[in-house]
């Protein structure tokens, strides 16, 4: 009988219409040297937490930020670290563990990992099971703003993705280093939650789409503020950063989408591997949105203008001593609405944002119907939202009203993604 690396199970029970089934789920940690390697330990807990299985491989950098003891006491399970380890390579250990999990997850995922998993090299334990592995990968990568920018890891990037791994992150925000900008890990919840929706809760197809599997979809996404010019100086506008939809283009790009992003004014650049296409005024968006179409889903999250102003003037309007004419305004079209309600070329699944200040929940539900919106995602934007980091959203659909608790704006983005994977899964 053998006694290598190969068996690590965790049985429980889920219920469906009151039938228990076994499930077992296994996940292959392999944590990177780096400074977010504590919230590995975070992670191994919460998927622990979640019935899911962890076997965890550390890197010889990884062994500087966190223990062997305490990843193992956490897991419960054996730590491996050594390629040449004696005791497991007379079984090929490298090659079963490489294939004894259903899923194998980088956190975090350095810039060296990423790039020796893109150029197939193979000199310690971490690179080499990556590299003989049969199983899916799951990156959340982790590094300096300026490693993460590099044309390199840029490269790296997209021949990983080409090569079919999925990736979750990374967050904007302070870094260790004390700077600020995209290559924070993300957190442990995220992470988790990417886990259990490639599992699908239970393994459905569902989950397996939610990991990654939009590719050959279409998505349509809206984002920022539009501009309604009162005179070549000025305009009718209002506090939208684009954050929000920048973040969810993206994430729908990360799980394989051909995505275009129809957006507003914004300090923002372009979302990596987006067709970005920058309008002003709310007339230029709904044009732009229906060149767009037809597409898999449309998730309207820009902040567009109401009105505009009827009668714009040619030249800047000058101060004269006396009182302005009233600003006589016309209505904007709504692009929710127009794009929900269309006969042909509707997209399968209609996605609105409602940016309310009180009776969230409420106001959204009513905009639910007068819309002809599938689903709705409602948030308040009374505090410091528009132009934040964070948001709080309600998810309010004809089944009902799912609260999230407060996250990152790219976590709200990559858990938004993954509902939608699991949707266009189910759809016929």
């Amino acid at each position: 009988m053998k006694t290598g690396v190969v068996s690590f199970t965790i049985r429980r029970y889920v219920w469906a219409e009151g039938e228990g089934i076994v499930v077992d789920k296994r996940v292959l940690l392999l944590i990177g040297g780096g400074v977010a390697a504590y919230k590995a330990l975070e992670l191994i807990r919460e998927l622990s937490r979640r019935g899911i299985g962890v076997r965890a491989v550390l890197t010889r950098a990884a062994k500087e930020f966190v223990t062997p003891l305490s990843v193992a006491a956490l897991s419960g399970d054996k730590v491996y670290d050594d390629l040449f380890s004696l005791t497991d390579e007379t079984e090929m250990g490298h090659i079963e563990l490489s294939r004894s999990a259903d899923l194998v997850v980088v956190a975090p995922a350095t810039a060296d990992l990423m790039a020796k998993a893109a150029t197939g090299l193979a000199n310690d334990l971490a690179s080499t099971a990556l590299l003989a592995t049969d199983k899916p990968v799951l990156m959340a990568p982790a590094m300096n703003v300026r490693m993460w920018e590099h044309p390199a890891t840029r490269r790296n990037l997209r021949t990983l993705k080409n090569d079919g791994v999925l990736f979750v992150g990374p967050d904007e925000g302070d870094m260790a280093c004390g700077e600020f900008g995209f290559g924070r890990m993300a957190e442990p919840l995220a992470i988790a939650d990417a886990v259990t929706s490639w599992y699908g809760h239970g393994g459905s197809a569902a989950g397996a789409a939610a990991a990654g599997s939009l590719r050959g979809k279409r998505a349509l996404v809206t984002a920022g503020p539009t501009r309604e010019p009162i005179d070549p100086v000025r305009y009718l506008s209002n506090l939208s950063s684009g954050k929000q939809g920048y973040a969810i283009a993206e994430a729908l790009g990360r799980l394989g989408a051909d995505v275009t992003l129809v957006t507003g004014p914004t300090e923002l650049a372009d979302p990596r591997g987006v067709t970005t296409v920058r309008v002003e005024t709310a007339r230029e968006m709904l044009k732009a949105c229906e060149n767009a179409l037809p597409t898999d889903v449309f998730v309207s999250v820009a902040a567009v203008a109401d009105w505009r102003p009827a009668a714009p003037a040619e030249t800047k309007i000058k101060k004269n001593g006396a009182a302005p004419e009233p600003l006589a305004l016309a209505e904007n079209p709504d692009i929710l609405k127009t794009l929900a309600g269309k006969k042909k070329k509707r997209p399968g699944l209609v996605v609105g944002f409602a940016a309310e200040t009180c009776d969230v929940a409420a106001n959204a539900r009513k905009k639910l119907a007068a819309k002809k919106a599938d689903w709705v995602v409602a948030n308040d934007v009374s505090g410091d939202v528009m132009g934040g980091a964070d948001n709080q959203i309600i998810l309010v659909r004809p089944d009902g009203d799912e609260p999230w608790p407060k996250m990152s704006k790219t976590d709200v983005a990559d858990r938004l993604a993954a509902k939608i994977a699991e949707r266009l899964a189910a759809s016929p």
